[in-house]
């Protein structure tokens, strides 16, 4: 199996050179093309990048989030959401290996199987990088106002918090 998937990228772009030279298509000249529109939009999107990852950094080793993860878990405690997902909620938006992290200490501090580990599990899955995706596919885009997209997928984070926490206390609760 591991031979098969580290087979796989080679078998797929011979597969596609093969096509292109059966259809007698210039295959270099499309890749190179593929390739200047790929730094195109990378050079579109790297200002939002260069913003983003500092600012998540900085907001992990100032200590921030710790302070408002000890300011929301009594709120979450009464929405029957595990205090200890906090860290993880306010991280999920903006980053996704951070958030892999939280993840990854809440199961190591909890235990996978607690309903906090589980419950974490369950966001990490079903929850995306909100602000991470908007700063990029708006940036390829070249779109400049948001309008309602940030809030909109603001609010579907705060529902999969809430609904994975539901979902996961109604199974193992």
């Amino acid at each position: 199996m591991k031979a098969a998937a580290e087979l796989a990228a080679p078998v797929i772009i011979c597969a596609v050179c093969l096509w292109g030279l059966m259809s007698r298509t210039d295959v270099f000249s499309a890749m190179a093309a593929g390739a200047g529109k790929g730094l195109a939009v990378l050079r579109d999107i790297l200002p939002a990048l260069i913003i983003l990852f500092p600012a998540v950094y900085a907001l992990r080793a100032s200590g921030l989030a710790e302070a408002l993860t000890s300011l929301i878990s009594p709120l979450l405690r009464f929405a029957g959401i595990p205090p200890e997902t906090a860290e993880l909620m306010l991280l999920r938006p903006f980053t996704g290996s951070g958030a892999t992290a939280a993840a990854a200490e809440i199961m190591t501090r909890c235990g996978a199987d607690s309903l906090a580990g589980r419950t974490a599990a369950v966001m990490l899955g079903s929850s995306e990088t909100t602000f991470y995706v908007i700063s990029v596919y708006f940036g390829a885009a070249g779109i400049k106002k948001t309008r309602w997209a940030v809030p909109a997928a603001v609010c579907a984070d705060l529902a999969c918090f809430v609904s994975s926490a539901w979902a996961v206390g109604l199974i193992w609760g």
